[in-house]
């Protein structure tokens, strides 16, 4: 007589939008910070069944890192090595920069897909879904610099301000990629389509990135670009990011217009980026 034959595959892991949903019933609505971890871990999960996701994150770092040191390091400073000295904080704050576009991109994608109609049906905090990108975001952010301070290593960069230079360096840096991805969160959420969104970042990112003081001091420009280079967030960033990293000192004042612009953005952004998703539907 044939015994029927047992299946011997593993379980599959357990949806974490679907144990959410039912620790929210169970306790009529699940807290903010949990939902928003939940969120989080569930873009963490694609990244972990999806790597190539991470190729925006590990491209762009490494282009722009090689590719500039080695095309304007010995024409601008002399030599590669001096060169890096003003080069790898500048790459490293437009690297962060550009990255943040995708997870504008991403969320579009998320509205169009249907998935979206899934998560307003969860019975949590609204906010958590934004935040909760947010959360898996700065894992993109500490991935791609890390891959610009290596490459920087291997290069020849040493950073005189050590790791107490540079730990704050990276943190002022993703705290403006955090704020930068509020912005492209209200794209996001108000044009509902991932190439338009990209398209849209990259009109803004290009122009702050090129125009700013991460590849040349603006002593060098015209007086009218020098005066847009002056104001540009990016710029305060790349310089506060140079004088912790080279432990030149003199940090202070570029700190803290880094932290005002990193503010307005997060202050301005964020209540908008909540309200367009609670009318979405």
């Amino acid at each position: 007589m044939n015994t029927p034959a047992v299946s011997t595959r593993p379980a599959a892991a357990p949806d974490p939008i679907d144990t959410l949903l039912a620790e929210g019933r169970a306790r009529s609505r699940a807290g903010a910070l949990a939902a928003s971890a939940t969120f989080g871990r569930r873009a963490m999960l694609k990244l972990r069944h999806d790597p190539k996701q991470l190729v925006d994150s590990s491209a762009i770092p490494i282009l722009l890192t090689v590719l500039f040191t080695y095309l304007f390091g010995g024409a601008i400073s002399g030599s590669t090595s001096e060169y890096l000295t003003v080069l790898l904080p500048g790459v490293l704050t437009m690297s962060i920069a550009i990255v943040t576009m995708y997870g504008g991109g991403r969320l579009a994608q998320d509205v169009r897909s249907g998935a979206f109609d899934r998560f307003r049906g969860l019975p949590v905090w609204r906010g958590a879904f934004v935040l909760g990108g947010l959360l898996s975001d700065i894992a993109r952010y500490l991935f791609a610099s890390a891959i610009v301070l290596a490459l920087g290593l291997i290069m020849g960069y040493r950073p005189d301000g050590g790791v107490l230079g540079v730990l704050p360096a990276v943190a002022l840096v993703i705290a403006l990629g955090l704020s930068l991805s509020l912005v492209w969160a209200v794209v996001a959420l108000a044009v509902r389509d991932q190439a338009v969104v990209l398209s849209i970042a990259n009109a803004v990112l290009m122009p702050l990135s090129f125009a700013s003081n991460i590849f040349v001091a603006p002593s060098t420009m015209p007086g009218w670009l020098r005066t847009f280079v002056d104001v540009n967030p990016l710029s305060h960033v790349s310089s506060a990011a140079r004088a912790l990293m080279n432990g030149t000192g003199g940090a202070g004042g570029d700190i803290g217009w880094s932290l005002v612009a990193i503010a307005v953005l997060t202050l301005v952004c964020g209540p908008i980026a909540l309200r367009l998703y609670s009318k979405q539907g």
